[in-house]
């Protein structure tokens, strides 16, 4: 296992991802100010962006179902828990894009190779529902 989002197991069987880009941004307020540079203030955390990218053969993968299955999660619009294998939260996030270009098609129209990046996108946790 390499990492998991909500349910979805990212490892061999399913998708395996070569590489992870994450990307994390924070807010400063500004004001201009005469004679001097802009004065900033620290107002919270931005955008935080996770691409994961890679390469999977029909040899070794059932890619095409395991991305079928991501796009379903992604129908859904759901925020879910990202966990990697080595225990680490990176908090919920939400699939906003999956790219797929498939390659070396065997006679029966099937992809020897998917080539695929997915998008995800952090969101804070839902507050929890007020039971009236």
């Amino acid at each position: 296992m390499l990492m998991s989002l909500g349910m979805f197991v990212f490892s061999v069987p399913t998708i395996a991802y070569q590489d992870l880009q994450r990307k994390n941004e924070w807010r400063h307020a500004k004001a201009a100010r005469i004679g001097a540079r802009d004065a900033v203030q620290f107002v919270g955390p931005g955008e935080e962006t996770i691409g994961l990218s890679g390469t999977a053969f029909a040899e070794l993968s059932d890619a095409a179902a395991s991305l079928d299955d991501l796009r379903e999660m992604a129908k859904d619009g759901e925020a879910w828990p990202l966990v990697d294998a080595a225990g680490t939260v990176y908090g919920s996030f939400v699939i906003t894009t999956i790219d797929e270009k498939q390659k070396h098609h065997a006679p029966d129209g099937s992809a020897r190779q998917i080539d695929f990046s997915i998008e995800l996108f952090g969101v804070d946790d839902p507050a929890p529902q007020s039971q009236a």
